[in-house]
């Protein structure tokens, strides 16, 4: 299996997804990358994001992840994932409806700790609807 790369992803309560893939694109901190057979060893935090899984033939199976962090090594990619949801399960008239929500609640924030509460929500829906596309 040296022309595939193991991938596992991975949330807080559960092993999600695993297998073996022609490529990983992850969305790093710093800019995307493409993970293959024989990456280089690295590890980076993950922005909100969409993690691309390609397998030859198919269209890629898109997922997207509120952020985290990834380890790769030469022949597996791990990603820890704080929140994630398949690119093909979001809704975006409920996208929609959820940032008015919270665009409305950051108007009406009260605190520091509500605004900053409701500014993260409204960034990532935002980076939901983008990948939604």
């Amino acid at each position: 299996m040296a022309d595939k790369v193991q991938y596992d992803l991975v949330s807080p309560e559960r092993l999600l997804r695993s297998g073996a893939a022609d490529m990983v694109v992850v969305p790093g901190a710093d800019g995307d990358f493409g993970v293959l057979p024989g990456h280089a060893p690295v590890i980076s935090t993950i922005r909100p994001g969409v993690i691309e899984i390609h397998e030859a033939g198919a269209e890629p199976l898109r997922i997207f992840i509120s952020g985290g962090v990834c380890e790769v090594s030469a022949d597996r990619c791990t990603v820890l994932a704080d929140d994630v949801v398949a690119v093909a399960d979001m809704d975006r008239s409920d996208l929609e409806q959820r940032l008015k929500d919270a665009e409305e609640d950051l108007a009406i924030a009260k605190s520091d700790a509500e605004a900053h509460h409701a500014a993260d929500a409204v960034t990532l829906l935002k980076d939901m609807l983008q990948a939604a596309r």
